[in-house]
């Protein structure tokens, strides 16, 4: 590995030191080669990679540390948080150059626990795991994971369950929660911590003329970027805090997830989200609403002659969250539906399509599959309301008559995939691997990918469609 500490040269009240507590009995989950040679591993780390993802294993380099920070919660100030059972232990180079962070998951309580146990469960970091290197494949910027191991040692939850360690990739763990933190508890820190954000990730935004400007551009820009592409692949994370969104726009900190299966824009996949805050259809508005306090954070930072500008720039910084959001999102639904983006009645007519879904139950991703393959009449036959979908195909055809469906078909192809990591699947996956058999997570990892190919060889027929609708869907907490 090839260590770049810098989040250590912070602040030391930014973050407290501590070494990670081993499981009892760590054994070995799954390893990501592939990531390893990314992050350049050497052969020895791979080898040790057991021991590096199971604590039992440091590097003198970097002193591992807890941060801590602070958020709102659905929607209500939670006051000081933390990392609590994870630990930064490494940040290095990749192939590219780029910092990213190893944390640790599961490494054993910390100042910021909050009455917790400071572990994490197999169940929760096999679903982590997936998670991340299936938005990965997919094209949607997200932490990933180098491996993860599990023990012979218990944890309890509801139930006493087996304990569990996960070594986390993200270019940044830094949060919006971060900076309320700060605000909060020492605001004296609120300008170097910006300015070393900006300096690790936003070099650029340095030379502009107004370079706090230039920054709050970029963190909206990419989180909207960010919020376009969960909605184009149907995911919905489920625990949309101000902790939970970090400020380059990756996906961090998914606990209850859900990848859309039959088309409910108001599914609620976390079962602890009592009112709905954190549904799908809400994702952008909530993304809006978290950056929108993120901002306030920023204005402390104002020369007190220049606060009032400095706000208004802030406002219109926000007020470019819809258009960029709408921009992507339009562009990837003219992708995956096979219409040119230019046309004026595109966006409306895939909206038209998503109505016949949301009305019909049709399962998300097989839909957009079956459009690609024009098996229009499948799609049909599952109607109850079959004028409506006829309606629809009628206006489809029309606008691609006279287009290049060639190059449209082709785009479809890149941007529709064949399989997304269902919660069924994943639960399959956790099951067995409780009883010690990790098969099913070796080839959920092997056909997630490359979800937009089709792997005969691999699928399952579930791996295709949600359970039946007699079969109640997997629910999720955000129990870990």
């Amino acid at each position: 590995m090839y260590f770049n500490s810098r989040y250590p040269s912070l602040n030391s009240k930014l973050y407290h030191e501590q070494m990670p507590v081993p499981l009892k009995g760590a054994k070995a989950g799954h390893f990501n080669t592939a990531l390893a040679n990314e992050l350049q591993w050497s052969e020895d780390e791979k080898a040790q990679w057991i021991e590096i993802c199971s604590g039992q294993k440091t590097f003198p380099e970097f002193h591992p540390l807890a941060m801590v920070y602070a958020g709102h919660q659905f929607g209500q100030w939670a006051g000081q948080l933390g990392d609590g059972r994870g630990l930064l232990i490494a940040q290095i180079l990749n192939q590219q150059g780029q910092t990213i962070d190893l944390h640790l998951k599961g490494a054993g309580s910390t100042p910021y626990s909050r009455m917790g146990d400071g572990r994490a469960v197999l169940r929760s970091v096999i679903r982590e795991y997936l998670a991340g290197h299936a938005l990965n494949a997919l094209g949607v910027p997200s932490s990933n994971a180098v491996g993860f191991t599990t023990s012979t040692q218990g944890v309890q939850r509801e139930k006493l369950e087996l304990g569990a360690m996960m070594l986390r990739t993200s270019d940044c763990h830094i949060r919006l929660g971060h900076f309320e933190w700060i605000n909060q508890y020492q605001p004296d820190l609120l300008n170097e911590f910006t300015q070393k954000c900006m300096e690790w990730h936003y070099p650029a935004c340095l030379e502009a003329e107004k370079p706090l400007v230039a920054f709050a551009n970029k963190v909206i820009q990419n989180t909207a970027i960010m919020i376009a592409k969960w909605q184009l692949v149907g995911f919905a994370h489920g625990v949309m805090n101000t902790d939970n969104l970090n400020i380059t726009g990756s996906t961090l900190d998914f606990g209850p997830y859900g990848f859309m299966e039959r088309f409910r824009p108001n599914w609620i996949n976390n079962h602890s989200d009592y009112n709905g805050r954190y549904t799908y259809q809400n994702q952008p508005s909530i993304a809006h609403w978290n950056l929108w306090n993120w901002l306030n954070n920023l204005v402390p930072l104002a020369k007190t002659e220049e606060k009032e500008q400095f706000k208004q720039d802030l406002v219109e910084c926000l007020e470019q969250f819809e258009p960029t959001f709408l921009e992507h999102y339009t562009l990837g639904l003219c992708q995956k539906m096979g219409l040119p983006s230019f046309h004026k009645d595109s966006f409306d007519c895939a909206m038209a399509f998503l109505r016949v879904m949301q009305s019909e139950q049709l399962d998300y991703t097989d839909s957009f599959i079956r459009l690609q393959n024009k098996q229009y009449e499948a799609i049909k036959d599952d109607c109850l309301d079959r004028h409506q979908f006829e309606v629809f195909l009628t206006q489809y055809q029309s606008i691609r008559e006279n287009q290049d469906t060639e190059v449209l078909d082709a785009e479809m192809f890149k941007a529709n995939p064949i399989y997304i990591l269902r919660n069924h699947m994943a639960q399959k996956a956790i099951e067995l691997a409780e009883r010690g058999d990790f098969s099913e997570v070796e080839r959920l990892f092997k056909l997630l990918s490359q979800p937009f190919i089709k792997q005969a060889d691999l699928e399952k027929s579930e791996d295709l469609a949600p359970l039946p609708s007699d079969v109640p869907e997997v629910m999720v907490s955000c129990s870990s």
